[in-house]
């Protein structure tokens, strides 16, 4: 998986060092990288869709890399997930169908198993070689792929949604990145979004999804973008953000609704303490709060925003990563 290179720990190339070590090393965007110190390779394979590695980093402990894209670490998931899932499923009455658009990893399943109005999740992924990965090897979400609540469905997102009579109290989009040439960033299109997804909502229903970076520089990859397109789909449309340590970034999830959002932070904590088995880690009222209050640089740039996600004007994430053994 990569290459090797001769560095030391500074990245810079050197001679023969007496310690060696490996490096996991991102390309964010043009110009930088994004390292970690690995204690080593814990599995790596490839499916029909995608390249799977599982690294043992030092700094955040097991991550989940796919297509050369960090998906998630052992010490800092939460923080992901639980921006996720629950924002959305607060501001609803009462969810309790769910269906998860990609998700392999267990993690948005594992979450969403909290709550205690869910009676049925359908997590649909497209690639059975990343869900069995992640259910061998992802050991903290191994109890969610095997409760009776769950039913795993391997397809397509978008075919699964088109065939089923079925509709779901909230939709999330746990997909990987809009990679050029990857399998679903025909899953974050307009008409996708419209004539697809949204028919699938009961009265009331959520739709949520990761954007991408939402940073002061990197929202205009995709964030920006994605967001304009659910304003022309959806009444309501809240855009949100957290930094994620692993990702070396702000994070960015919208979450929409032909019905407003009205709670605030008393209600969400207020609800977070009567629906959610366990306590979160990051998020309650206040937080969620914090995160929907975008910077000042970032709200201009989306109001100004203009782009429309489509099969022809696609955007995609910048960048693959690789990995080094430093000598």
């Amino acid at each position: 998986m990569g290459d090797i290179s001769r560095c030391n720990g500074n990245g810079t190339v050197v001679g023969e060092c007496r310690r060696k070590s490996f490096w996991y090393e991102e390309e964010i965007e043009q110009n930088l990288r994004w390292c970690y110190a690995l204690n080593g390779i814990l599995h790596s394979g490839e499916s029909q869709y995608q390249d799977i590695a599982l690294l043992d980093t030092k700094p955040f402990g097991k991550a989940l890399v796919i297509d050369g894209k960090l998906q998630s670490t052992e010490i800092d998931e939460f923080i992901y997930h639980e921006c996720l899932v629950h924002p959305a499923l607060l501001h609803h009455t009462k969810p309790e169908t769910i269906f998860i658009m990609g998700g392999g990893e267990g993690s948005t399943a594992r979450e969403i198993l909290r709550h205690k109005t869910v009676e049925r999740i359908v997590m649909c992924d497209i690639d059975e070689e990343v869900v069995d990965f992640c259910r061998s090897h992802l050991v903290v979400n191994r109890d969610a792929f095997f409760n009776s609540r769950l039913k795993l469905v391997i397809n397509d997102a978008r075919a699964e949604l088109l065939k089923r009579e079925e509709k779901f109290d909230v939709i999330i989009g746990d997909l990987a990145d809009p990679i050029e040439d990857g399998p679903c960033y025909q899953l974050y299109t307009k008409s996708f979004y419209e004539l697809i997804l949204k028919p699938r909502l009961k009265e009331g229903g959520i739709f949520v999804t990761q954007a991408g970076p939402a940073g002061v520089f990197s929202h205009t990859e995709v964030f920006s973008c994605i967001y304009n397109t659910l304003r022309h789909v959806f009444k309501y449309v809240v855009p949100y953000s957290a930094h994620i340590p692993s990702y070396a970034d702000t994070w960015g999830w919208i979450m929409a609704s032909d019905s407003p959002f009205t709670l605030d932070s008393d209600e969400l904590d207020s609800r977070i303490k009567q629906r959610i088995n366990g306590e979160n880690r990051y998020l309650d009222g206040k937080t969620f709060a914090s995160a929907s209050l975008l910077s000042k640089a970032v709200r201009k740039s989306l109001d100004k925003e203009t782009q429309v996600y489509t099969e022809g004007t696609a955007k995609f994430i910048y960048g693959h990563g690789s990995c080094h053994k430093i000598h």
